[in-house]
């Protein structure tokens, strides 16, 4: 079990430093939300999470 938790911190730190280089502040602040909502059983934060990232993740596209 602490192996697999282990894994799972330093797949979610990798995520998140990604994200930090890539996208800078505004991307670990859309996966907090996501997160946040997620956790919270919030529809609304979690899809405001997930807009803010695939504007992201899209900008360079539009």
């Amino acid at each position: 079990m602490p192996v697999l938790a282990l894994l799972s911190a330093v797949f979610v730190v990798g995520v998140e430093q990604t994200l930090q280089w890539k996208y800078g502040a505004t991307g670990i602040i859309g996966l907090l939300l996501l997160t946040i909502g997620i956790k919270a059983k919030s529809p609304a934060v979690s899809s405001i999470g997930a807009v803010v990232l695939a504007i992201l993740v899209s900008g360079p596209a539009l």
